[in-house]
């Protein structure tokens, strides 16, 4: 069943019980009512009655009770003590002795409903006593029919019941309607999904549909947030496929040609053997990062936690990497403060490293790669500088993205990463709690800022 179709019996389901609710307040409301009027008209008889006889029956009944303006529709029967019919007015039903019998004799006023030839008489029993003694003379009983009270009643009970059909029929059509207009956008948005679908195109968004802020435009929105975050997804995941065939390509391409170079040579020279090791190398740090990275994201990539001093790592990594600083560019360290985080000791050196590289990789002769830390408040700080060439500011969002190149040709120095490094920095920085930024102007050079909690001990010992 569609939600159209769920929507019209529900709406319509509602709407009957309410009209239900109603119709039977309204007729059991009128019937008592109408009946509440012919026990008043009783109740108004017999006390009339009942003054003409509370000195006792008069010798002359008949032509007393003439003289009274009785209801014309009010039958009366008068019984003495012994429940025997003594007078009964001429509109009286006919039947065998008296109108009520189950009611007689009767202590006090009593009303019931009888049943004679197939219609239904509201019946008044009152016992009748002489004043002032209480002397028991005899019982009135009155009845008029209810011909008219269950004629307004059929009459009302038909137009309720025919105006709640017809007010059900309408509702189900207008609701039926209503829900269709209401619910048209939800089949455009469907209709665009299917095509966006089967058109492999996730660029295409859905049209807001009705005010911004309604139910729809509230679901558009969120799907085509949806839709921008999957194209975003799917061009990273394209751009990595390219980067990953591009850098595993350039590598096997040299490697295959010294190898054919070898073969046709009939023998291995220095320099063909040299360049072979440097791009299985090459390759071997690829595929270690990239493992590196999967181990990550599926939170395979258990992390150490221990006491560590970060001040130890820098020197360790200064002394490291001194050896990659080409000629005119110096490695050198500027601040240092001590500075102990809790974390995992190989993985934060990796961070370091991964960095100074990336710095003395980028820095041209003669340039300078700055080394420093500090504290502030509750962090330690990693800094790295160097005197570069800079990033422009439109790449600055996209630093720490894999495989990024500003360089549009894709060309690397020989010995380069493979473009994962900062994208592991970013990785393992996060896992620690801390944060990694970058400052750079074009043609002033770059910071990269690697922001650590520091342990209880380094907080303590900076407050002292």
């Amino acid at each position: 069943m569609t939600l159209r179709a769920r929507l019209t019996l529900w709406y319509t389901g509602v709407l009957a019980a309410v009209l239900l609710l109603f119709a039977s307040t309204v007729y059991v409301s009128l019937t008592l009512n109408l009946t509440n009027q012919v026990e008043q008209t009783l109740n108004q008889t017999a006390d009339e009655v009942l003054a003409t006889l509370s000195e006792g029956l008069p010798e002359d009944l008949a032509l007393t009770l003439r003289a009274l303006d009785l209801t014309s529709k009010v039958s009366l029967q008068i019984l003495n003590d012994q429940g025997e019919v003594i007078w009964q007015s001429i509109n009286t039903p006919i039947v065998e002795g008296i109108l009520d019998p189950g009611n007689v004799p009767a202590t006090s006023n009593i009303f019931s409903t009888i049943s004679i030839d197939s219609l239904d008489y509201r019946v008044l029993t009152v016992p009748v006593f002489r004043r002032p003694d209480d002397v028991l003379l005899g019982f009135l009983q009155l009845g008029e029919d209810l011909e008219t009270v269950q004629s307004i009643s059929r009459t009302l009970l038909t137009m309720l019941l025919g105006g709640g059909v017809l007010a059900l029929m309408a509702a189900a059509i207008i609701g039926y309607a209503a829900a269709g207009a209401a619910l048209s956008p939800l089949e455009q948005v469907t209709q665009t999904a299917l095509q966006i679908t089967r058109a492999d195109d996730l660029s295409r968004r859905i049209p807001l549909l009705g005010p911004p802020r309604g139910e729809v435009g509230n679901l558009i929105q969120a799907f085509n947030e949806s839709l921008e975050r999957l194209d975003g997804v799917f061009q990273t995941q394209r751009r990595f496929l390219a980067d990953v065939s591009h850098e595993l390509r350039t590598p096997l391409t040299a490697i295959r040609g010294n190898v054919d170079l070898i073969r046709q040579m009939g023998s291995a020279d220095t320099e063909s053997l040299d360049v072979i090791t440097s791009e299985v190398d090459r390759l071997t740090r690829l595929v270690r990062d990239l493992l590196l990275l999967a181990q990550a994201e599926t939170g395979k990539l258990p992390l150490a936690r221990e006491m560590i001093e970060l001040d130890t790592i820098m020197l360790e990594v200064f002394q490291q990497a001194r050896v990659l600083a080409k000629d005119g560019v110096v490695l050198r360290i500027g601040h240092e403060d001590q500075a102990c985080v809790e974390g995992d000791r190989d993985r934060l050196k990796q961070v370091l490293l991964n960095l100074v590289a990336n710095g003395l990789e980028h820095t041209p002769a003669p340039g300078t790669v700055t080394l420093d830390l500090s504290c502030d408040g509750t962090w330690a700080v990693w800094r790295v500088s160097d005197t570069g060439p800079g990033i422009p500011e439109g790449d600055l969002p996209n630093i720490f993205d894999r495989f990024y190149r500003r360089d549009p040709s894709r060309k690397r120095k020989p010995g380069g990463g493979a473009g994962l490094g900062l994208s592991i920095a970013y990785w393992i920085t996060r896992n620690h709690g801390g944060d990694i930024q970058v400052e750079s102007k074009v043609g002033k050079g770059s910071t990269f800022i690697v922001r650590l909690p520091l342990s209880s001990t380094s907080k303590n010992s900076s407050v002292s």
